[in-house]
């Protein structure tokens, strides 16, 4: 059944696609013949006064995306009628466009806004005409919390920067904006009792984050991440990076967010992640030297009374500033050395019958939420607050993909969790070709194992964006779109109305729109090239994009690609090798990364002697227990153990600190070009017969690298090497000389 659903869906989603192309899916569309034509003084009636910002929102975006200029009338007549009915889904609507007139009925305010936001994307898609098509659209999200989360303490935006992200997740019906305002590297917002935290601690001497924007910005000739001059200041002789939001500034984007159907939920990272206080404020540690440990900032000391009466100051303050149930507690990352050795914290373990430090952090968490709720309020928190205990009033976003129970574990004590883990949601990683589809199905992953009870406690999902590296609001776009639109209609739409061949169909749509609001977006990967490319006797060097408005320019002498590079109007012959470096750029003229793509003239690899009839199927696996950050040192470590493989796989049981080495030998059945795909979390590489094939050696979030070699049919010696600490991810898959993927089976052999 659901499979006809899709079709049906797929089938309709095409016959439409021409006029109606929307992100998220909405759950049923009909389509009319012919428009409701927008002219100046159009007018737009609220049947309450509890949907009149709503009018007034709508009235700002047919201003901006269409230059007419639209009244507001109370009541129910007028060109465009907004109303609340009962009998419609929980933050449901229904959008009629007719000639005469657009009729809006939702559940709520909430509905009311995700309905102008369809009207929006139906007119800046309207090819550029004061018109919205005539169409009939009843639609519902599938999850609540839709969530956008920002990091301003490592680089700073301004209110106006903040309020240009809100208007893009409104048209994309995202409505929870996790703004993460503190952190060890600043504080954003102003606490009146504590002057100095935002007089002080919003503002730092360039730290390594600032100097590798810039290193990154000459390495890839990238403006965008360069440090803004409008966040810097002199003092005494030094330039310092920061801002931050007075109480009014941050009044005026609560409430422009409200207007826009989204709340806004406030982080105040702690114990840890609060060096930019501790450093401003006297006695907030266990001890008076304070700084950097081998991974993380000194904390709080949460056996000083004085602590506690801190952070509660700063939540009696963030409390009047929003008007939501949520805030955020932070809670992860945690040193906790500091805690062993203060008399202070131990003298809290015992007369609290805690265990250890763990328990103290839950202990401190646990008094933080106590406070919250005495406010009126409830406690969300990075999973790392399970640790020690979880009361039975918090919410948990889970980060950790390396604890991968814990949604479980939040779920069986029946408190709400919401999946945003580090891959794929962690929208500050570059983006791999594999990203967008990772994204859009993640639903297929985060439901496992979860009886009925449970997934009524999932309550949603979030893209994070963490911005060490990310200096501007260009560069935010760049990281977020087009993977926001994935995020967007898994968080929106029912899984038995996604496909995601139909969403990706729907793309190029949706870019000219972005184009039409020059949002600097990242133009998906091009198609048809590899980083290494291998041919025998003659190459062809042919791309696809999937932004049909984007143009790609090439170099082959090594210099970045530029305006005036040379055009790629189609496939490239080579018969020497060639180093290209391809580049997209936007209509607009803007450069797009950056991808080098060689191609290389191979004589084919001889086969190595083995006798075929002593080899049985799989590969050797030896674990390491390596800490380090480079392949050619893993087998230095200490030796844990072999372990039998099927596949380039982490073997069951293998985890904290891992170097692999996988041998063995790969069976290829004819002479030709194989590619091989190679991705891993940290970093990796492949050998095949001692030659590098697939060099992916570095620490890294997961990346794909995707190389060719050219073989001769026979068993050729295979090794893979990986490392990770964390217990990342690791895959390989091998594709014939006619791009079939190779079954493990079929070509591993030791």
């Amino acid at each position: 059944m659901k499979k006809i659903i899709l079709l049906l869906f797929s089938i309709l989603s095409l016959g439409i696609q021409a006029q109606v192309n929307l992100v998220p899916a909405p759950q049923k569309v009909t389509v009319g013949t012919g428009e409701f034509n927008l002219a100046q003084g159009t007018t737009i009636a609220y049947s309450s006064a509890a949907l009149k910002p709503a009018a007034e929102y709508l009235q700002v975006c047919l201003q901006r995306y269409a230059k007419v200029n639209a009244t507001l009338v109370a009541g129910k007549q007028g060109d465009i009628r907004l109303t609340t009915k009962k009998g419609i889904a929980k933050d449901g609507y229904q959008l009629n466009v007719k000639a005469n007139g657009i009729d809006i009925n939702a559940a709520n305010y909430s509905g009311t806004l995700s309905a102008i936001a369809t009207l929006n994307q139906l007119l800046l898609q309207n090819d550029g005409k004061a018109a919205i098509p005539t169409v009939a659209v009843t639609d519902a999200p599938r999850f609540n919390w839709r969530g956008f989360h920002l990091d301003v303490s490592r680089h700073f935006f301004t209110v106006d920067e903040v309020k240009e992200i809100i208007d893009l997740m409104a048209l994309y019906k995202l409505n929870r904006f996790h703004w993460h305002l503190t952190d060890d590297q600043g504080w954003r917002i102003e606490i009146k009792k504590y002057p100095l935290l935002t007089e002080k601690g919003a503002w730092r001497i360039y730290n390594n984050q600032d100097t590798a924007c810039m290193q990154l910005a000459a390495r890839d000739d990238n403006p965008n991440l360069l440090i803004p001059k409008k966040n810097t200041r002199v003092e005494n002789g030094d330039t310092l990076y920061g801002g931050y939001y007075t109480q009014d500034q941050i009044r005026d984007v609560v409430a422009y967010a409200k207007q826009r159907g989204i709340e806004i939920v406030p982080e105040i990272d702690m114990p840890g992640h609060f060096l930019s206080a501790i450093e401003n404020y006297e006695g907030l540690s266990c001890f008076p030297t304070i700084g950097w440990g081998q991974y993380f900032t000194t904390p709080l000391c949460p056996g000083k009374q004085k602590v506690l009466d801190f952070c509660k100051d700063i939540w009696s303050e963030i409390f009047k500033l929003f008007p939501y149930e949520y805030v955020h507690v932070g809670g992860d990352e945690v040193r906790k050395d500091t805690w062993k050795e203060c008399p202070d914290c131990q003298k809290r373990i015992k007369d609290n019958h805690l265990k250890n430090e763990e328990e103290l952090q839950s202990w401190f968490i646990h008094q933080m939420e106590a406070f919250i709720n005495k406010n009126g309020k409830k406690m969300m928190g990075w999973d790392e607050i399970l640790e020690g205990g979880l009361s039975k009033t918090a919410t948990v976003t889970w980060w950790r993909t390396w604890v991968p129970d814990a949604p479980s574990q939040v779920t069986a004590q029946c408190n709400d969790v919401i999946f945003c883990p580090g891959s794929p949601m962690y929208l500050s990683q570059a983006e791999e070709k594999t990203s967008m589809r990772s994204i859009y199905e993640y639903d297929k992953e985060m439901l496992k194992g979860m009886n009925a009870k449970q997934k009524q406690h999932v309550i949603g999902v979030q893209g994070n964006m963490w911005c060490e590296y990310i200096p501007t609001l260009e560069r935010v776009l760049f990281q977020y779109f087009p993977r926001i639109l994935a995020l967007s209609e898994l968080a929106w739409t029912k899984p038995e109305l996604k496909d995601y061949d139909e969403f990706y169909s729907r793309l190029p749509k949706q870019f000219a729109m972005l184009h039409k609001l020059n949002v600097p977006f990242r133009t998906p990967s091009l198609d048809g090239v590899y980083h290494v490319n291998a041919f025998t006797t003659e190459g062809t060097m042919a791309v696809s994009c999937a932004d049909p408005l984007a143009t790609v320019r090439y170099t082959t002498d090594g210099s970045f690609p530029n305006k005036n590079s040379q055009l790629y109007n189609g496939p490239v012959k080579v018969d020497e090798t060639t180093h290209f470096i391809l580049r997209t750029f936007a209509p607009n003229g803007q450069a797009g990364e950056m991808m080098k793509a060689d191609f290389l003239k191979q004589g084919l690899l001889e086969p190595v002697k083995a006798d075929a009839s002593k080899l049985t199927q799989g590969l050797n696996a030896a674990w390491y227990n390596y800490r380090g950050e480079k392949c050619r040192e893993i087998h230095k470590a200490p030796f844990n153990g072999n372990y039998a493989a099927n596949d380039v796989v982490i073997p069951e049981g293998v985890k904290g600190n891992i170097g692999l080495i996988i041998t063995g030998y790969l069976r290829v059945p004819e002479d030709g070009v194989y590619t091989f795909s190679l991705m891993s979390d940290d970093g990796s590489w492949l050998k095949i017969d001692g030659n590098m094939v697939v060099d992916n050696d570095r620490p890294q979030s997961p990346h794909e690298e995707v190389s060719q070699q050219a073989l001769k049919a026979g068993l050729h010696k295979i090794e893979v090497r990986y490392f990770d600490s964390n217990g990342g991810m690791l895959r390989l898959w091998v594709f014939d000389t006619k791009g079939q993927k190779m079954q493990p089976a079929d070509i591993y052999f030791k």
